[in-house]
């Protein structure tokens, strides 16, 4: 079951999250096979980390917690909040399989308005990345959908209507880059 997480940085935590870097990426070592995707959010200027992504194959939602909540990151402080999502892969394979290294990354996250369904996932946009759909863990309810996409550095900004056309009530863009050791 794959699980999609995202840890939003605490404001100020900064400092602490370069300090617990090694950390973090040793325990994330541990699950290099379960990784289909990771990497920090960025701030506008793409200067300093605003939270963390991970999209983890795990056997349940136990498995879930003890990944996102024993992390290092997560244990100092760095995080809050934490979401966990069951995440149904509507693209196949890992970013590292998909990546061009051409452009820059972003994460976008539709949120569904409630009680609807996802829409049948439409033909994988250029640069995507990661394509999901996001539901809740504990009513099987959909959540929305998240994507990873590289944006070609062109000076266009990303479009959220272009990565997730239409029905949802709500589109996060946040930037992202690819992140871990490999």
């Amino acid at each position: 079951m794959l699980h999609f997480i995202y840890g939003v940085d605490r404001p100020g935590t900064g400092p602490l999250r370069v300090e617990l870097l090694e950390k973090h990426w040793a325990y994330m070592d541990g699950y290099v096979k379960e990784l289909t995707a990771r990497g920090p959010t960025l701030s506008e200027d793409r200067t300093e980390a605003t939270g963390s992504i991970h999209i983890v194959e795990l056997p349940d939602l136990a498995a879930a917690r003890r990944f996102a909540f024993d992390e290092p990151n997560y244990q100092a402080g760095v995080y809050d909040p934490v979401l966990l999502l069951r995440y149904e892969d509507t693209l196949g394979g890992t970013m590292w399989q998909h990546a061009s290294g051409a452009g820059e990354g972003f994460l976008l996250i539709g949120h569904a308005p409630p009680g609807t369904r996802p829409a049948r996932a439409a033909a994988p946009a250029r640069g995507m990345l990661a394509r999901g759909e996001l539901f809740s863990h504990e009513d099987g309810g959909w959540l929305g959908t998240a994507v990873l996409v590289e944006a070609a550095v062109d000076g266009a900004p990303v479009r959220a209507a272009d990565v997730l056309p239409g029905g949802y009530d709500e589109v996060e863009i946040h930037p992202w880059q690819m992140g871990g050791r490999r």
